[in-house]
């Protein structure tokens, strides 16, 4: 029987990122979207009050708050702003959290340390041109020459790209795909103009070229070859973070359309007492619990070191495409004014759409499921 309640320290991370993110995220999020740039002074508070190591042990710099706490904290973000909590998952979840799962104790100590204090900015380069969906079919490639790996390829639609110091990067070699440590500053990297996006406008998307791009031999994550693994191990993780952010921006928007629906009256009544109204409430309120049980017992199996591959599809999948009903939901009880850049509704309903998109597209999502389900014979 699952049972999950918090201890008093992640009740205390959530109060202090609620607070964090009431104080320092909202009030900028509207003007980060507009000026499509994260706030420098934003992410350099982010970094001072620890949240960008929060899951790592506090010996690689870390808060030592495993996947529970780091969901904890995502899921506030969520709430303010998900261009922010895009920036905060691609530096820590999936760029930095490479490194953490299979990366050597010289390595997480040259370069986890720094990422998760802060000092250095994280990313996580993976998808290509032809290689989205079909995150194998990889066409970077890597050979090593004496003590060097020489790196060539090109990279697409990768977060923080543009202002990362820390490249996790996946390239093909002789044994399959590896992962590798590239410093943005070695000669040979160079990314791209930044991406115009309809949604999460505020965070940095770029495409990258690596031309011999040359790294030391020991900047191998992991085995020559097991580099698919470790990505799949991450994007586990990096999925988890997700649909605690779409949970968060869940219950924003439920708490601003209940607020609106008392507030707004037509037919000299508030809407709050039209069934219609009600409905769609009630449908959000609904999907919120759902979201909240499977986000944190699956992180919680995780932080148990459980195999939790469909359960991470699951709720990414679920997290996903219910976030973007919910903001739907919340335009159509706003009226005229959810549609209105006058209220942070109409900025939800653009970043929305991007979730069942990255991190795994939702036919990926039920491909995983779907290939599970069969392995064990229809039994979960």
């Amino acid at each position: 029987m699952f049972q999950f309640e918090f201890t008093e320290e992640q009740r205390m991370l959530r109060d202090m990122a609620r607070d964090f993110v009431n104080t320092e995220v909202k009030p900028l999020a509207q003007k980060m979207d507009e000026e499509e740039k994260l706030s420098p002074e934003l992410i350099r508070k982010i970094a001072d009050i620890g949240f960008l190591g929060a899951s790592f042990p506090q010996e690689y710099g870390g808060g030592g708050f495993g996947e529970v706490g780091y969901c904890v904290m995502q899921e506030e973000m969520g709430r303010g702003d998900l261009a922010t909590s895009t920036f905060i998952g691609a530096h820590q979840s999936i760029g930095a959290n490479a490194i953490f799962i299979g990366g050597s104790e010289e390595l997480k100590k040259k370069y986890l340390v720094p990422l998760a204090e802060g000092k250095y900015i994280g990313g996580f380069a993976l998808t290509e041109a032809s290689a989205g969906s079909d995150s194998f079919n990889l066409r970077t490639k890597a050979h090593l020459d004496g003590n060097e790996w020489v790196i060539n390829g090109e990279k697409l639609w990768i977060t923080n790209g543009g202002f990362a110091d820390i490249l996790s990067v996946f390239a093909r070699t002789e044994r399959g795909i590896s992962a590798f440590v590239v410093e943005t500053k070695t000669p040979g990297f160079t990314a791209g103009p930044k991406e115009k996006k309809m949604g999460i406008r505020a965070s940095m998307t770029n495409a990258l070229t690596f031309d011999n791009v040359r790294i030391p031999k020991d900047n191998i994550i992991g085995d020559d070859g097991r580099g698919f693994l470790i990505a799949m191990k991450t994007l586990d993780a990096g999925r988890l973070g997700l649909g605690a952010a779409c949970l968060g921006a869940m219950k924003e928007l439920l708490e601003l359309s209940t607020k609106y629906a008392k507030e707004r009256k037509q037919f000299d009544a508030p809407l709050s007492q039209f069934q219609a109204i009600q409905f769609m409430l009630a449908d959000i309120a609904m999907t919120i619990y759902a979201l909240e049980s499977m986000v944190y017992r699956t992180a919680q199996e995780y932080d148990e070191k459980k195999p939790v591959s469909r359960q991470a599809a699951y709720v990414k999948l679920y997290a996903s495409e219910q976030l973007c009903k919910v903001a739907d939901k919340a335009v159509q009880i706003h009226g005229g004014m959810g549609y209105s850049r006058e209220l942070p509704i109409e900025r939800y309903y653009r970043d929305a759409r991007i979730n069942p998109i990255f991190e795994g597209t939702s036919e990926v999502q039920r491909l995983v499921i779907a290939r599970d389900v069969l392995k064990k014979n229809g039994k979960v």
